[in-house]
């Protein structure tokens, strides 16, 4: 099962109305400015450890290179990245009317974490689930594993469901 994250103003927060991780090491901050909402790493690591996988699916133009070395220096291996340009190229290069700025289940993501209530809503209409958070909460990433726990035991159950009913 995949989950996706969002980053600006999920996982990139301001430390001035979020708590964040510390900045990195000299000359890494230089090059990497933005701050991590405080948990991320551990966050992603759990999860992955849980059997998910993790990935990123945002709509900022941020390279797919940047966006995993930046990940790498908090010890973090993102499984996936879509970024604004794949979207663009893979997603809505294909349709002759406008698509939302994410489509998470083109990627078979199961779970997209976003702070827009907008990309949060477009889940009912195309079929995706959702987590919404903006603001600043210590338990977060609890509410997150939960969430992903019962969006998986959902598609467990309907996956046996469907083997009943073919076999």
């Amino acid at each position: 099962m995949r989950v996706s994250f969002d980053l600006d103003e999920v996982l990139f927060v301001s430390p001035e109305t979020h708590k964040t991780e510390p900045p990195l090491i000299f000359p890494l901050r230089i090059l990497y400015k933005e701050r991590l909402r405080l948990g991320t790493p551990a966050l992603l690591r759990r999860l992955q450890e849980l059997g998910y996988e993790v990935w990123i699916y945002t709509s900022s133009f941020r390279s797919e290179k940047y966006i995993r070395r930046l990940f790498r220096c908090y010890g973090v291996r993102l499984d996936g990245i879509v970024n604004g340009e794949r979207h663009q190229r893979e997603v809505q290069s294909r349709s002759r009317t406008p698509l939302p700025q994410k489509l998470p289940n083109r990627y078979r993501i199961s779970l997209h974490v976003d702070d827009e209530s907008v990309v949060c809503s477009w889940g009912r209409q195309y079929g995706y689930k959702t987590y919404q958070l903006n603001a600043q909460d210590d338990d977060w990433a609890e509410k997150i594993i939960r969430r992903a726990e019962e969006v998986k035991n959902v598609e467990l159950r309907a996956l046996e469901e469907s083997r009943n009913t073919d076999g």
